[in-house]
């Protein structure tokens, strides 16, 4: 059984953030900004108390005599008296024959085209870990992207504002910063164990590697983005918020109502459908959390069972990626054109310069992470090169069918028709064959990509679309003729 190391990291980056936190809204006290303190322990306390009622709830602690436990959380000291059970029960085992175990069947990674399944005997304290491991999982995720992200990105403004960083400041930072970037791994390796839960799923510690350079470089050039841009334009920065946020808060639920699934109600038995709603509201408004400063590797879908996509689905990823380095690419010109004298000691264009070449690093160390690093490469049904060089085709034929005035006449469209009577081909040997081949197939990446379109693209697009393609296709076939 594997030392519960992650929960220990997790608690540490908790209870760090929150002392540093604590202190420097003391010193904002002391100095009289009482601005700066209220968002400061705002952006502390609001994440605490969400990270409090998520371990209440996977534990199932109000269905339980242990109130205790609900007054330790009460006092945001749940998950140091959690870190402290999970390792009792580390210590444990082995100690008490267990009276009962149960027998869990894993696939192993393919080799040489098989599959073997292994049956493993998982104990009671076995169990319980597994549960204590997967709250303080999710846990991370809500702490890294509800609380240090906003932290980081308000306590670099202040720097930027006051022109200088204090120790208790910069310590809060890096801190921050810790906390988002393990968050951000800890969502892409539960986003690994959910899409492939009937594997046995083994991250080495190269994975881990690109995952944390491909996060750090993201996450740090989106938040230094944000505060130069609202260095400048402190009325435009909140509508620039507002939308990113509303996008992908709402983008689960179109795609819930377009799908016309009934409403799910396994989330929790004790739940009423108002205590329901609630909880897929705040798992979409986790969801817009995150990929305000980054790619979610989990993706919502609330008409699943498990309220997890789990295809991989590069289409989304790529138009997620383009957009975001075009946003990012916008805002640095937006700083560049109305920076005033207070950067006058910095060379704009080689920060702008640098900020992007960070974007594009992060996106490569993404690239070798998925081609190379990632545990389940093999289950791809397509290579990552593969799936994006598809989308840039899906996209380039979106822009041709939308501007058909723009192509070229061939020449012998020019030319005057030929005198010989032109013979019409058979009906039967004229198939669609854009259509055949598109059913036929077999690869999950297409059909993720044409069922994302369907979702994502109104229906006078894809009408247009459609009639595009046979356009192509007659055009082509009276030219061959």
């Amino acid at each position: 059984m594997r030392l519960p190391s992650s929960i220990f990291v997790s608690v540490s980056l908790f209870t760090a953030e929150t002392t540093a936190a604590l202190y420097l809204s003391s010193t904002y006290r002391s100095a009289g900004d009482q601005i700066w303190q209220g968002l400061t322990l705002l952006f502390t306390l609001v994440p605490s108390v969400l990270v409090q009622l998520t371990l209440t709830f996977i534990h199932r602690d109000l269905s339980r005599d242990r109130p205790l436990i609900l007054l330790l959380h009460i006092l945001q000291l749940g998950p140091i008296v959690r870190c402290l059970e999970a390792f009792c029960i580390y210590g444990s085992v082995g100690r008490v024959e267990e009276p009962y175990v149960s027998i869990t069947r894993k696939k192993q990674m393919p080799r040489r085209g098989h599959s073997e399944e292994v049956e493993r005997q998982v104990g009671q304290a076995e169990g319980k870990l597994f549960t204590h491991r997967a709250a303080f999982a999710r846990t991370s995720v809500i702490q890294a992207f509800l609380g240090s992200a906003p932290q980081l990105t308000l306590q670099l403004y202040i720097c930027v504002l006051q022109q200088g960083v204090s120790i208790g400041r910069g310590t809060l930072m890096v801190i921050s910063l810790l906390s988002i970037v393990y968050g951000a791994l800890r969502c892409n390796i539960l986003a690994i164990k959910i899409k492939y839960d009937d594997y046995e799923v083994d991250v080495r510690p190269m994975a881990y590697l690109c995952i944390f350079l491909w996060r750090s470089f993201e996450i740090a050039t989106r938040v230094v983005v944000l505060v130069l841009f609202s260095s400048v334009l402190q009325l435009w920065v909140l509508p620039v918020v507002l939308l990113n946020f509303l996008v992908f808060f709402l983008y689960p639920w179109i795609l819930f109502w377009l799908s016309h699934s009934p409403f799910p109600e396994n989330i929790e038995k004790t739940l009423t459908r108002v205590g329901t709603t609630i909880v897929l509201c705040l798992l979409t408004f986790l969801y817009a959390g995150i990929n305000m400063f980054c790619w979610s590797a989990v993706q919502v879908k609330l008409s699943d069972p498990d309220l997890i996509n789990k295809s991989q689905n590069w289409y989304r990823m790529a138009v997620y990626y383009m957009l975001r380095f075009v946003e990012n690419a916008s805002l640095l010109l937006l700083w560049y054109i109305y920076k005033t004298d207070f950067y006058k000691f910095i060379c704009a264009p080689l920060l702008v310069l640098q900020l992007l070449v960070a974007y594009a690093i992060a996106i490569f160390f993404m690239l070798v992470f998925y081609q190379f690093c990632h545990p389940c490469r093999k289950l791809f049904s397509s290579s990552m090169t593969q799936g994006l060089w598809d989308c840039s085709s899906l996209l380039c034929l979106m822009c041709n069918t939308a501007t058909p005035q723009s192509r070229p006449i061939r020449p012998a469209a020019l030319e005057p028709p030929s005198p010989t009577p032109h013979k019409e081909p058979p009906s039967d040997r004229a198939p669609d064959t854009a259509s055949d081949t598109t059913e036929d197939m077999p690869n999950d990446t297409t059909s993720d990509m044409l069922n994302d379109t369907i979702y994502d693209i109104p229906n006078e697009i894809g009408n247009n679309t459609g009639s595009g393609i046979n356009g192509d296709i007659n055009h082509s076939v009276s030219c061959n003729a």
